[in-house]
């Protein structure tokens, strides 16, 4: 809204003053506001520049942190705090996955504030973890069981992206 009013108020004083001004007047009044949408024009495409430079270097950040092994030991302790006693994942069955996936959002909804990206990396490798054994014994879960862990799944999804469009927003404010 901001830069079509920059357009129109210059304009409506440009018809408003085109009655009492020569046309050479109204030719200077002109170039002056080109000028001042151009000074702002710049403006904005140096913001977005910047913008891009940050979010180009979260990104590279972002893809290294991605690159680096997790460490076992960590997961472990990882995957024990956010499942308790569903953590053997590959031992869940029919009848014990759905309340695995129950356990492990209710430790993400209750810890996921203080999470660093590093924490979602692991938060993320239990994720896919839960969802192979899922994939695994399919078809022997019950559809109302099924159709609850893909809502979960869709939960942990939104929250992980949400946190990572945050980061983003930090990343591209903060001064360089």
């Amino acid at each position: 809204m901001k830069p079509l009013r920059l357009f129109l108020l210059p304009m409506a004083g440009l018809l408003l003053a085109a009655c009492d001004t020569t046309p050479r007047e109204r030719q200077e009044m002109v170039k002056q506001e080109a000028r001042r949408l151009d000074t702002a024009a710049d403006r904005a495409a140096a913001k977005l520049r910047v913008a891009g430079r940050r979010a180009a270097r979260f990104d590279s950040t972002s893809r290294a942190r991605s690159r680096q092994p997790l460490d076992k030991a960590a997961e472990t302790t990882f995957t024990n705090q956010l499942l308790g006693t569903y953590a053997e994942i590959e031992k869940l069955t029919p009848q014990t996955i759905e309340p695995a996936f129950v356990q492990f959002m209710k430790q993400v909804r209750a810890q996921r504030k203080a999470w660093t990206q590093r924490d979602w990396d692991y938060a993320t490798a239990i994720s896919r973890r839960l969802n192979a054994q899922f994939r695994a014994i399919r078809l022997d879960i019950k559809g109302r069981d099924e159709m609850h862990i893909r809502a979960l799944q869709t939960e942990f999804t939104a929250l992980e992206t949400g946190r990572d469009v945050k980061d983003l927003g930090q990343a591209v404010k903060q001064p360089d």
